[in-house]
């Protein structure tokens, strides 16, 4: 493992917008969420965690649900899931639509047995949506409409996220200056609830941790490293899954369904391969793939430490100050602090 200095005080970084917590008879259970940029080590850090204090892993990922995505998710291998026990991998087929609202169902259920077993819950992630939603609950929009979302798939594919993010700024200008053109899961999800409701989704009461506080004592931490080594990381990770069979996959995974899938088919590696499926597949088709691989890994690096900025729960540990090790031993100290 590359050598880091100790950690020092300065290397955690403190939110000023943490909640101070108050005094309760009742000692509330311990939950923690460790959250980071792609390559960051999220998966080793955890698993550390995990076998010291007993911990179960709960997968905050769109895509680690899916069975056969184990390349392009880095999912936890199975020799990593006997070490310590993981939950939300494999529990859907690859054409089975899976949304944050189901992720919340899932990842509560899973969060009750662990509690019940009397073991720590430690969720683990980069899906800053979803993470959001493990802690304050899912948004409170109408249900999906299957139709409708197929109807505006069909618009995305046939005008493009430009044209569709216009729409959706026409109708709620507030809420369209809060994502971009490459939220497309956003700007479809905000389209069907205007369509459904008639209101604007900036008009809809955000969900509130309130009544999970009461219960459940969140230690939310996110590591990262300083972008520029960050994005030495990413670019060699993308490599590895390459070299690790990663077309592959998604051939297979193609075979099975992937494309009915939309949200699947547009995540970040099987849409760049998807496309250089496409092509006439010569050598500037493949170095295009694998450019656009990349890039669309670093922009959305970019975007995770832009989203967990505006998340008050979390503290920020530098990695290039500290090793895993000692990342995982100030990590736990903390756990072990009433």
């Amino acid at each position: 493992m590359e050598s880091h200095t100790p950690c020092s005080r300065e290397s955690i970084r403190l939110s000023e917008k943490e909640k101070k917590q108050e005094k309760s008879p009742i000692k509330r259970k311990k939950v923690l969420v460790i959250a980071g940029p792609t390559a960051t080590g999220k998966t080793e850090l955890s698993l550390v965690i995990g076998k010291a204090i007993g911990g179960e892993i709960i997968s905050c990922d769109s895509m680690q649900v899916y069975r056969g995505t184990d390349i392009g998710t880095a999912k936890a291998t199975q020799h990593q899931r006997r070490e310590v026990p993981h939950h939300l991998l494999d529990i859907r087929q690859i054409q089975e639509p899976f949304n944050v609202v189901n992720f919340y169902e899932e990842s509560m259920a899973s969060l009750q047995e662990i509690l019940l077993r009397d073991r720590v819950p430690i969720v683990v992630g980069g899906a800053g949506f979803y993470i959001h939603t493990f802690l304050y609950g899912p948004p409170k929009g109408p249900p999906a409409d299957v139709e409708l979302r197929r109807k505006l798939e069909e618009d995305f594919e046939k005008f493009g996220a430009e044209m569709l993010h216009q729409k959706l700024k026409e109708f709620d200008p507030d809420y369209a200056s809060s994502i971009t053109i490459q939220d497309r899961h956003k700007i479809l999800r905000a389209l069907e609830i205007i369509t459904i409701t008639g209101k604007k989704v900036s008009e809809i009461p955000k969900p509130s941790q309130e009544d999970l506080s009461r219960h459940l004592d969140f230690r939310c931490w996110f590591v990262y490293y300083p972008k520029e080594i960050l994005y030495n990381r990413i670019e060699e990770r993308c490599d590895q899954m390459i070299s690790s069979g990663l077309m592959e996959e998604v051939i297979h995974l193609k075979e099975k369904g992937l494309e009915r899938n939309a949200s699947a088919a547009n995540s970040i590696g099987y849409r760049q391969c998807l496309r250089f499926l496409q092509t006439p597949q010569t050598q500037t088709d493949w170095q295009e793939c694998v450019r656009e691989f990349k890039r669309a890994s670093r922009n959305y690096a970019k975007r995770q430490f832009t989203w967990f900025r505006r998340e008050p729960l979390f503290r920020w540990l530098n990695l290039r100050e500290c090793s895993l090790e000692h990342a995982a031993e100030i990590i736990i100290q903390d756990l072990e602090q009433n």
